[in-house]
């Protein structure tokens, strides 16, 4: 199937944006908790998304159907699965949370012959099940690293797998009939206003007052999170879903561990070791012998 150069320019920005942003999340990690980061976050994301809307002339005033949908997303997209993925990087580094994220295609695919009727090959499978075992080897490193018995590295893969769980939800929302009855965009702005505000309640709950870090780099970060991140990468992403489909859209997370990795190595001095170099080959070979001709029947 060919598709139309907009959706071309969205892929290649999608994957350069969740490409570097890996390393970002990082700056958002010590001093605010996790959670108020994330409200924070979708609370500038919302807002500079309706700003966007506001100003091409689409309403914000949505019927209660469409407010329905956009807190059935943010619990998954925006609660869920940002509070998970930056709570794993608390334990485990961020280019192998990246790398994980490499399989949100088997998911998306899946829920989508579930739920929506999108048949998936033989190929697919098989390719599958080459990425999930080059993942298993990307993460035998830390595995068998010590711990002192607290376990840090299994929660942190419990974590990343509730967030690529909850990710994957999300995206196959996107194609549903329902999803396509809205306004996108202003339904997505809501949508990110309602994830921050249902943050910052849980942050009140599970750390008390709101948190600021004055570190310049922290704003920096947050900026760059909310807007680029959150507004334009989620904007051209669930988008993309809407043309080509959920296990399609999904071919960015063949691209984006392979930035995420060389940047960790760089700024979070990442040791590659044969199994890791496997891991990751494997991860990619599998993903793209997944996302080949005859990967799927619509």
């Amino acid at each position: 199937m060919t598709y139309p150069a907009r959706t071309w320019w969205q892929f290649a920005a999608v994957t350069m944006i969740w490409g570097t942003t890996w390393l970002i999340i990082k700056t958002q990690l010590g001093v605010v908790p996790p959670t108020w980061s994330v409200a924070y976050r979708f609370a500038i994301g919302g807002v500079a998304l309706g700003l966007w809307c506001l100003w091409r002339g689409q309403s914000l005033r949505l019927p209660a159907a469409a407010h329905r949908f956009a807190l059935l997303v943010a619990a998954f997209q925006f609660v869920g699965n940002f509070n998970f993925v930056y709570r794993a990087e608390e334990h485990v580094a961020s280019g192998i949370v990246a790398v994980g994220f490499a399989l949100l295609m088997v998911p998306n695919a899946l829920m989508a012959w579930l739920f929506l009727q999108r048949r998936v090959s033989a190929r697919f499978l098989a390719g599958s099940v080459v990425g999930i075992a080059g993942v298993a080897l990307l993460f035998a490193k830390e595995l068998g690293a010590p711990t002192a018995g607290s376990g840090d590295v299994a929660l942190g893969l419990a974590l990343f797998c509730g967030g690529l769980l909850c990710a994957s939800t999300s995206n196959v929302l996107q194609a549903t009939e329902t999803a396509r009855r809205f306004p996108f965009l202003p339904v997505l702005a809501v949508g990110m206003l309602y994830g921050a505000v249902a943050n910052a309640g849980l942050a009140l709950w599970w750390d008390g007052a709101p948190v600021w870090d004055p570190r310049p780099a922290y704003l920096a970060g947050l900026l760059m999170l909310g807007v680029m991140a959150s507004a334009v990468a989620f904007a051209c992403y669930f988008d993309m879903i809407r043309v080509m489909g959920p296990g399609e859209a999904a071919w960015s997370s063949v691209l984006i561990p392979v930035i995420a990795m060389a940047i960790s190595t760089v700024f979070e001095g990442y040791e590659w070791t044969a199994l890791s170099f496997a891991g990751a080959g494997l991860a990619v070979v599998g993903m793209v012998v997944a996302l080949g001709p005859g990967r799927r029947i619509a």
